[in-house]
């Protein structure tokens, strides 16, 4: 092991805004930590019950009429915090998603290399 930190990806923003897990009829308010343009952070809900066998959606409230809507995967969890990868979005989605990124990430190159390797995955 050479000792030197794994580089991320896609980096995480720091991000709030309302958001919800639903699969189902069952419904799960999170608080989102953060968001990267792969996936997202939050916060266990207290009546977390899901059947991680089946992917839940996720929809992120950027305002009262822009919503990103994702599928999504757990990828980790941890006592308080879950990690999710998102399998699909619509294409409106993607691109408020890449909109957010690229308001938050200041490096232009940096963005063009996430768009690379989210193309290549």
């Amino acid at each position: 092991m050479s000792g030197s930190p794994t580089r991320r990806r896609f980096q995480r923003i720091p991000f709030d805004a309302r958001t919800e897990l639903h699969r189902g009829h069952q419904s799960w308010p999170v608080r989102l930590l953060d968001v990267s343009l792969k996936g997202l952070l939050v916060e266990r809900p207290a009546s977390w019950q899901a059947d991680l066998a089946q992917p839940l959606a996720a929809t992120v409230h950027l305002d009262p009429n822009t919503h990103v809507r994702l599928q999504v995967e757990l990828r980790h969890e941890e006592a308080n915090r879950l990690g999710f990868s998102w399998i699909t979005t619509d294409l409106e989605s993607l691109t408020h998603l890449h909109r957010l990124m690229q308001l938050n990430l200041a490096d232009e190159a940096e963005m063009q290399r996430e768009l690379r390797e989210l193309i290549d995955i």
